[in-house]
């Protein structure tokens, strides 16, 4: 087995809790496959409110309460992260953005905004840093419309799995759209992007797990 121990890898988060932030379990086999490849992990957040809050055991909108994205993403880092607006390119051989609904709430405003939505400045410049300097990034689950709408313009190679309303919003905004299973990632050399569907496709956290695996040590293998 490859030895990535003297690979740093950024891992994007974006809250705690799949309706409103990271979705916890590919938050989780993001960090767990990372790790047993023996690379080290950078976790950050950005250091902005949450859109909203959801609880999770009604799926209802709790308009009472506010929660900050960094705050929350500390919960999944058990406490060891940045603040987004602290880590540059320099400083990582690679980067991963695990889904949930905090990656097109708080990362950037798809889930409201769909093709015209707006991306975080800090993500923003993140991703564009490390496409410019040639590393390699992955995006999980919905996470990849971020990078449709970041980097469109290089018309990167991208799945969501084959949901056809998402997948026409990925080639709206310029991405090329593949169709993959749950198991499987989508490997763009060119611009080294990996994503894979997750639980865009589920149903369950194994099988999640075979396409998280994947696309982690793709990642991992083009840095």
């Amino acid at each position: 087995m490859t030895d990535f121990s003297n690979k740093r890898v950024g891992v994007v988060l974006a809250g705690s809790g799949v309706y409103d932030g990271s979705e916890i379990h590919e938050a989780t086999l993001t960090l767990l496959e990372l790790d047993k490849a023996g690379a080290k992990i950078v976790c950050m957040a950005p250091n902005i409110p949450q859109a909203h809050v959801i609880d999770h055991s009604t799926s209802s909108e709790d308009n009472q309460v506010k929660r900050n994205v960094l705050v929350e993403s500390s919960r999944i880092a058990r406490g060891d992260i940045k603040d987004m607006k602290d880590v540059s390119a320099d400083e990582i051989d690679a980067l991963v953005f695990p889904g949930g609904f905090g990656a097109a709430k708080n990362l950037c405003t798809f889930a409201f905004d769909g093709v015209n939505c707006k991306v975080n400045a800090e993500v923003d410049r993140l991703i564009r840093e490390m496409h410019d300097a040639g590393k390699p990034q992955g995006f999980i689950c919905i996470a990849p419309v971020i990078a449709a709408k970041v980097l469109g313009s290089h018309q990167p190679e991208l799945t969501i799995g084959s949901d056809a309303g998402t997948a026409s919003a990925i080639e709206e905004m310029g991405g090329k759209h593949l169709n993959r299973p749950v198991d499987d990632c989508c490997v763009d050399h060119k611009n080294k992007i990996v994503t894979t569907p997750a639980y865009m496709l589920g149903p369950s956290i194994s099988d999640v797990a075979q396409g998280i695996e994947k696309c982690v040590r793709q990642v991992l293998d083009l840095a």
